[in-house]
């Protein structure tokens, strides 16, 4: 857990103002969908910041924040790839190329993006949907 959260302006400040128009769009998306216990911690080696979206002991995905750049990961479990790969024509190209090379560990495949626009919501969306139902429509 982090001592202090990071507010707006640290926040502004770090990735950018566009970035940080793109994480709170992403933010507001997930909690129109989803009611979620949300969690901000040190974001380990490669981060600044980790915020997460858990529920029940299970994460649903994390956000990610460092100098310029804000990332978005979902872990899919065995089941969770076998749906995405069922489905995988209806995911842009580009949300193909980031699961195709993302790393798979016992725990599941890490599929980690680093959205610029909003271009991927939709994609986005529909992969939390595979872990889990939304709790509002």
């Amino acid at each position: 857990m982090l001592d202090t959260i990071p507010g707006k302006k640290e926040m502004a400040d770090l990735v950018g103002e566009p970035l940080y128009d793109i994480w709170n769009k992403l933010c507001a998306l997930i909690d129109e969908k989803y009611d979620m216990d949300c969690l901000w911690n040190k974001g380990g080696k490669a981060w600044k910041y980790e915020y997460k979206y858990r529920r029940g002991g299970k994460t649903l995905c994390a956000l990610y924040a460092r100098e310029n750049c804000v990332g978005f990961m979902i872990i899919l479990g065995k089941e969770e790839r076998a749906k995405f790969e069922a489905d995988r024509e209806n995911y842009s190209k580009e949300v193909q190329e980031i699961y195709d090379e993302a790393q798979t560990y016992h725990d599941g495949k890490w599929i980690l993006f680093e959205p610029e626009d909003t271009s991927l919501f939709d994609d986005f969306i529909r992969l939390l949907r595979i872990k889990r139902r939304p709790d509002r429509t």
